[in-house]
C-alpha cells in the first residue's frame, strides 16, 4: 500500500509517500481500504517531534480515516452491527496517512447519509474531541453558553454546531473578519478577532458582566488566566491543547470564590473502551443531527497524498477554516 510516513523531524518537507506492507487486523478490530485521512494538529506536533504515538501503535500519523471495511474480527463486527464492505469512519491512534488502516470496531461509525467520504474523514478526530470535552468534562447544558477559542479550526467549526444543536449561545475568537464571518454563518452568536479586540472586555460586554459557563481552550498559556476571568460562577475551563505553552498563572481567589473548574485531557493515550462509549454517544445524539443537515462537515481543500506537505503547511499557517483532506483516490500509480 501507499503510506505518508515521516522521514524526518521538522518541516513539511519531512513527509514522504512511500510503500508500505498491509496492515492486519487482530482481536475486536477492523481494516479500512481508506478513501480519506483527515489531518489534524497532532498530526503536526508528531511531525515535529513533540507527539510520539502511544505504544504498539503505527508510526504513520493521521487519527481519522473513512472507507470501506475490507476485513477484521468478524464476531466483533456481528457484535457492533458491522460487516466487511459497509462504509465507515473512525478514529485511530494512528496509521491514518496510508491507503489501509487498522482500527478498534469501537471507534468506528456508519459514514452518516448524506456525507461524502471526504467528508466523513473529517468527523472523528474533532466530534470525538468535542464532545468528550464540551459535553462530558465541561458539561455543557441548553440555555449555557460556550466560548471557542480558534472557532475557525477543524475543532472550532464542530464545536460551534454541536454546542448550538444542543441548544446553548456560542461565542468565537477568530483571527481574520473572513474567519468570523464563516463562524458566524455556522451558529456562532458573536465572533471576537482576538488580535485587535480583548477577548476578556468582550465577553464582559456580550453576556452583561456575568461571563460564560464554558470555555473549550486550546492555546493555554497566559490565556488560562484571562479566560479564569471570563468564567461565569460555577464555569468550566477545558483545556485540550496548548499552542500558547505551559506555564499558565491566574487569580486562584477568583476560582475559589466563583467555584471555577479548569480541568483538561487528551484523547489519543485513552483505552478502546472510553473512546468506544464516545463513538456510541455520537452516534445516538449527533449523528441523527448531520443526517437531517442541522450539522454539516466543514471541509476548506482536499490533497493529494504527494501533496501532504502542503497540507501541513497549510495547517500550521492557521489560514484554514475547517478541515483539510488527503484523498487516496488521487494517489499515484
Amino acid at each position: 500500500m501507499q503510506a505518508i510516513e515521516i522521514a524526518a523531524h521538522g518541516g513539511p518537507e519531512g513527509l514522504r509517500l512511500v510503500r508500505r506492507s498491509l496492515p492486519e487486523p487482530g482481536e475486536g478490530e477492523v481494516r479500512i481500504r481508506v478513501s480519506a485521512s483527515g489531518i489534524n494538529r497532532p498530526d503536526v506536533l508528531q511531525r515535529l517531534g513533540r507527539y510520539a504515538p502511544p505504544p504498539g501503535v503505527s508510526d504513520l500519523p493521521g487519527l481519522e480515516v473513512a472507507g470501506v471495511i475490507d476485513s477484521g474480527d468478524v464476531e466483533a463486527m456481528e457484535a457492533a452491527g458491522l460487516r466487511i464492505g459497509d462504509r465507515v469512519c473512525a478514529l485511530v491512534a494512528g496509521g491514518g496517512y496510508a491507503e489501509y488502516c487498522v482500527a478498534p470496531v469501537g471507534q468506528c461509525l456508519p459514514v452518516p447519509r448524506g456525507c461524502s467520504d471526504i467528508e466523513a474523514a473529517g468527523l472523528p478526530e474533532t466530534f470525538f474531541t468535542v464532545w468528550s470535552n464540551v459535553f462530558d468534562r465541561g458539561r455543557l447544558q441548553a440555555g449555557e453558553t460556550l466560548l471557542v477559542q480558534g472557532g475557525a479550526s477543524g475543532i472550532g467549526v464542530a464545536a460551534i454546531q454541536m454546542a448550538r444543536a444542543m441548544g446553548a449561545r456560542v461565542f468565537v475568537t477568530v483571527g481574520s473578519p473572513d474567519k468570523a464571518e464563516a463562524c458566524l454563518r455556522l451558529g456562532a452568536e458573536a465572533a471576537i478577532l482576538y488580535r485587535s479586540q480583548d477577548f476578556v472586555a468582550e465577553v464582559q460586554r456580550l453576556t452583561h458582566g456575568r461571563g460564560v459557563d464554558v470555555i473549550l481552550d486550546m492555546v493555554a498559556g497566559a490565556y488560562v488566566g484571562r479566560e479564569v476571568r471570563c468564567l461565569a460562577e460555577d464555569g468550566r475551563l477545558v483545556i485540550i491543547a496548548v499552542q500558547g505553552g505551559t506555564d499558565a498563572s491566574f487569580d486562584a481567589g477568583l476560582v475559589l470564590r466563583r467555584r471555577l473548574t479548569i480541568t483538561g485531557s487528551t484523547l489519543r493515550p485513552r483505552s478502546v473502551a472510553f473512546k468506544a462509549a464516545i463513538a456510541r454517544e455520537l452516534r445516538r445524539h449527533v449523528w441523527p443531527l448531520i443526517e437531517r443537515g442541522a450539522i454539516r462537515p466543514v471541509v476548506y481543500r482536499v490533497f493529494a497524498p504527494e501533496e501532504a506537505a502542503q497540507a501541513h503547511a497549510l495547517m500550521e499557517s492557521n489560514q484554514h477554516i475547517g478541515k483539510l483532506i488527503i484523498d487516496w483516490s488521487r494517489a499515484s500509480a
